[in-house]
């Protein structure tokens, strides 16, 4: 056994590890070891990736690509394959994922299992609303093919299910045409929830990519900057030869050597000493370079995705992430008392993302993404005094007929889950029983 930890890194359980290298073997794999769980690159943050003292089938190892249609942008690949190996393929040659969260360091399974959402979901929707198809594996050893004519409803339930209806071998993917890596950029510093919600609303039909950073210590008076952002045409990035020397410089460092977080510290380096300080800063820094401006791809999309590891800046008890989304009706009064319950509690979070989704219907009986306002954020583990601040928000989210992101959960209380989730019972049906994580133990007793 070998010790495994999500991306929060607040346990490090022993696991059973077991990589799966051929997709022709995976079934007799299943069989060989069961009951378990997959397990990608390992950026969920709580427990929905783990299964502690049991079984884990590392999908990292199926990463090839089958197929590809230059024509319609269809590409049928491997499980494991890395968002950031598509996109660092494809978008030299016209064609990019349509949505992508924050991170591209996941697995193509681990995007579905999910449904990832990106800063477009108000434009094009979810990662599972771009699958076409896909093959599962249960651990009966049935290799199902599977698309939304032929299989709807495990579709469905596959689509945001957590691995939990079998291990997804390969998927078939819409890629979107676009006409350069370039994106053209517009960053507006606000001051107020009332702002951030006319600028989101502003912006909902012109722009494709919208998000922001909030204070969220400063209660009341919270203080942010939102970014908006839509793709350059080939003939606008033409038309700007000083992009051409940006793009090389951008290829350079993506080949040199990147920065890393190189250690984890006693103590987290967000605390009650850093954060004001580094929030004020921050927010000063992005004002100056509020505008018009133009930006490539990867920074824009996944800043943080330029500091490996760094999720150890947390110290050695890791963080838990929170996010939740409540309805538009009544969102605004819930996020401000999350808000103002973090700036009374004196914990607090440099990594506060603020953005809305768009009115439209997720794939998944599971998914995350519905109509209204997302507010993600990050606490060190601070042990109760955190998680008597993070019940608080739960509170709030409840209240307001909300949900929380499974991806990013590790301590959800069982209520506010299946008040959140209300298709469980739907989905349960098409569980695999040979297949079960410290989450699905924790909140649906399988």
């Amino acid at each position: 056994m070998k010790p495994v930890s999500a991306w929060g890194r607040l346990s490090h359980d022993l696991h059973e590890v077991h990589a799966l290298t051929d997709r022709t073997a995976v079934a007799s794999m299943l069989h060989a070891h069961q009951p378990g769980l997959a397990f990608g690159n390992g950026r969920s943050y709580g427990d929905v990736c783990l299964n502690p003292h049991g079984n884990l089938w590392l999908t990292t190892g199926l990463n090839k690509f089958i197929a590809w249609d230059e024509a319609t942008g269809r590409l049928v690949c491997e499980a494991g394959v890395l968002l950031c190996d598509i996109q660092r393929l494809f978008v030299p040659r016209g064609w990019m994922l349509p949505v992508t969260p924050g991170t591209q360091r996941i697995t193509v399974s681990g995007a579905i299992a999910n449904d990832v959402h990106g800063k477009n979901h108000h434009a094009v929707g979810s990662f599972g609303d771009h699958v076409l198809g896909l093959s599962l594996v249960r651990t009966t050893g049935e290799m199902l093919q599977l698309d939304w004519a032929n299989a709807p409803d495990l579709m469905r339930a596959t689509v945001g299910g957590l691995g939990l209806t079998g291990v997804i071998v390969t998927a078939e993917l819409q890629l979107r045409r676009v006409g350069s890596p370039w994106l053209r950029t517009e960053t507006l510093p606000y001051k107020g929830l009332s702002e951030f919600f006319e600028l989101a609303d502003a912006s909902e039909h012109d722009w494709e990519h919208t998000v922001s950073w909030i204070d969220c210590l400063a209660g009341p008076t919270a203080c942010g900057i939102f970014m908006r952002a839509n793709h350059m045409t080939a003939q606008e990035a033409a038309a700007m030869p000083s992009l051409r020397a940006t793009l090389a410089a951008q290829n350079r460092k993506m080949q040199g050597k990147p920065l890393r977080m190189p250690f984890v510290p006693p103590v987290s380096l967000v605390n009650g000493l850093s954060l004001k300080p580094f929030n004020w800063a921050y927010f000063q820094l992005q004002k100056l370079k509020s505008g018009v401006d133009v930006a490539h791809y990867e920074p824009f999309f996944y800043p943080l995705d330029n500091v490996q590891h760094w999720n150890r800046m947390y110290g050695p008890q890791g963080f838990y992430q929170y996010q939740s989304v409540v309805p538009r009706e009544g969102g605004q009064d819930a996020v401000q008392a999350m808000l103002d319950a973090i700036a009374d509690s004196g914990e607090g979070s440099f990594l506060a993302v603020l953005k809305t989704f768009g009115n439209r219907e997720a794939k998944g009986l599971l998914s995350f993404p519905q109509p209204g306002v997302t507010l993600a954020l990050d606490f060190p583990n601070r042990g109760q005094r955190t998680l008597r601040l993070l019940a608080q928000l739960d509170a709030i989210v409840r209240e307001a007929s909300g949900r929380l992101y499974m991806a990013k959960d590790a301590r959800m209380p069982r209520g506010l889950f299946e008040a959140g989730y209300p298709r469980l019972s739907e989905f349960a049906t098409y569980r695999d029983p040979g297949i079960s994580s410290a989450m699905s133990r924790r909140l649906m007793e399988f």
